[in-house]
């Protein structure tokens, strides 16, 4: 599949493993890697730094095969997610950062584009959230709103 702004294809990347059967030298059993995964929650990692760490430091090397839910369905069931998704959020705090850079360097053009595009991303994953039920109908994406959520 393409890029969604560059006309490059990105075949390149890590891929899963092809084996599904059980994990045999894995040290940890479901309920140990459940409680690591609400440790670093409240220790204020997101997602994708818990997974990280879980691969890093625990050797685990993928939550889903061993639990067969994700991390953040775990944070879900105990009531530990957060109200913005973290792919939102990263890109509300580039779009910040942008906007930040621009205020300094008012002729940077391709910054300007940078802007456009990442609040085109931003509106595209809104809409999809709301479908997909986890932002709520009403929520309205407004920066200023939203610099001060992040801030």
């Amino acid at each position: 599949m393409a890029r969604m702004y560059s006309r490059k294809k990105g075949k390149s990347g890590s891929k899963k493993p092809l084996k599904k059967g059980k994990i045999t030298w894995l040290r940890y059993n479901e309920n140990e890697i459940e409680q690591l995964i609400i440790k670093l929650e409240k220790q204020g990692k997101s997602q994708s730094q818990i997974g990280m760490i879980l691969r890093d430091t625990y050797g685990v090397p993928d939550v889903k095969r061993i639990l067969k839910i994700k991390i953040g369905k775990v944070l879900e069931k105990n009531k530990l997610s957060k109200e913005i998704p973290e792919d939102l959020l990263n890109l509300i705090k580039r779009e910040i950062a942008i906007m930040k850079h621009i205020e300094s360097n008012k002729k940077d053009m391709s910054a300007k584009r940078g802007l456009i595009l990442t609040e085109s991303k931003i509106k595209k994953l809104v809409n999809y959230y709301k479908r997909d039920g986890r932002l709520d109908k009403n929520w309205v994406y407004d920066r200023d709103k939203v610099k001060l959520l992040i801030s």
